[in-house]
């Protein structure tokens, strides 16, 4: 049960003036490279809410970036967290290991997809856990080229700023990145020159001769792949394309990695995207929403790819802390009892046909696509598909105002996407659908 009154309210010009004295302060002492979506400093924040310090509430359609699926301060994670902090806060599972860290760990071997034997390790941000998938896969392989796709966003270390493919403001004046790095097209349904009837068949045929012809599929030691392209626009691959991909990979004995860092844990109303076309990856990394908001992350996959690094070869000071895994297992638990997949499709269910709606009222709305509670617009010019990110950031900027959190998104900057709570009540959802309806009208 929400602490937080859960309704949207503006009582400041935003930002209010607690909230622009803390930025001064900020701007003082915190890198400028260090930015934020809005201005506003959260004192409290729970359901589907986020109130800020100078008491206005803001419709969460973030969650911190798909992190806070159960909610901001969620009972179980809460109280797992806080029982967990009483005993103690670290020890490295390096040095003295510790049951949470077994347990989440045995909890991913059994709500990820397959039935093979798993096992995981455990690290703090989603970028650690592709890095190290990419040093297990070429551990088990004895190879060393990793193929990753056009619009695909992987992480900010150096070896996932290669993987990534966007430059700014992820990649600019950062290099040179780490070589045996290969990029290949994706099924974008929205932009693909023949239509997205025909972008599975021919996006994988294509990205399929490319690494055959430019680096050979006996060099491919891991072929990564998010099955909803999160920062590259929630791009939804085009039916056929992950699963022609993933059987390249098997044939080829190369290591396939299911990025799902943004879109796993319910998120789009399965437990992981990739089960969405039957898809059983090698290896799975997860991070975001798998622990309520602590840092955690995990890589989890076959036993035998798992355990090809030797020993001492995976881990971290922090990794797997025991105050993250606690919170990790109340995130599961919450989402177990909740039933955050049924909630997912739900939000899908209230939220498409209202965006629908508005793109056959309003033409700068190209499309309308994603799944469960991981929905985006694309913005284009009027009467074509050029990208318009200037009407995107002013949606964005209207819906601030009016006390609803979006976030931007996509390789040309025009995708407006939509990560509520799980646990967000339908009149928010409503309420902030009605405040993004009116900033589109008002454009």
């Amino acid at each position: 049960m929400s602490t937080l009154p859960q309704e949207r309210r503006v009582v400041t010009a935003i930002p209010g003036p607690k909230s622009q004295e803390l930025q001064s302060r900020r701007t003082a002492s915190v890198a400028a490279g260090v930015g934020s979506v809005m201005p506003v400093f959260a004192a409290r924040a729970d359901g589907g809410i986020v109130e800020d310090v100078d008491g206005n509430r803001f419709i969460d359609f973030g969650s911190g970036i798909a992190v806070t699926t159960v909610g901001a301060s969620a009972e179980a994670v809460v109280r797992r967290a806080s029982a967990q902090l009483a005993d103690f806060t670290h020890t490295c599972f390096m040095v003295t290991p510790y049951e949470g860290y077994v347990e989440v760990a045995e909890q991913l071997a059994e709500l990820t997809p397959g039935d093979h034997a798993k096992k995981s390790a455990l690290f703090n941000s989603g970028a650690e856990a592709v890095e190290n998938a990419v040093k297990i896969a070429r551990a088990y392989t004895k190879r060393t080229a990793v193929v990753v796709f056009d619009h695909g966003y992987h992480g900010r270390t150096n070896l996932t700023m290669a993987l990534t493919s966007k430059n700014m403001p992820y990649k600019q004046g950062f290099g040179p990145f780490a070589p045996e790095v290969y990029r290949v097209p994706v099924a974008y349904g929205y932009r693909w020159p023949t239509g997205a009837e025909n972008a599975g068949a021919e996006a994988s045929a294509q990205a399929i001769e490319q690494i055959n012809k430019q680096i050979g599929a006996e060099n491919v030691a891991a072929i990564i792949i998010e099955p909803v392209l999160g920062e590259g626009g929630f791009i939804e691959p085009a039916k056929g394309f992950l699963p022609a991909i993933r059987q390249f990979a098997s044939d080829n004995g190369i290591v396939f990695v299911a990025d799902e860092i943004q879109s796993g844990f319910c998120r789009t109303g399965q437990w992981f995207a990739c089960e969405d076309e039957g898809i059983v990856p090698d290896l799975i990394t997860t991070a975001k929403g798998i622990a309520g908001g602590l840092p955690l992350s995990a890589v989890t996959g076959r036993a035998e790819i798992m355990d090809a690094a030797h020993s001492g070869g995976l881990g971290g000071t922090y990794g797997g802390n025991p105050v993250a895994c606690a919170g990790a297992l109340g995130a599961i638990e919450t989402m177990r009892e909740l039933d955050l997949n049924a909630k997912a499709k739900r939000i899908e269910e209230v939220m498409k046909p209202r965006l629908t709606a508005m793109q056959e009222k309003y033409d700068i709305i190209g499309d309308v696509r994603g799944r469960g509670a991981m929905i985006a617009v694309e913005l284009v010019k009027s009467g074509t598909k050029e990208p318009n990110p200037e009407a995107t950031a002013q949606i964005a900027k209207a819906c601030h105002a009016e006390g609803v959190l979006v976030l931007t998104t996509g390789t040309y900057g025009n995708v407006v996407r939509f990560l509520p709570p799980l646990v967000i009540g339908e009149e928010l959802l409503t309420d902030g659908l009605e405040v993004l309806e009116a900033a589109f009208a008002a454009l």
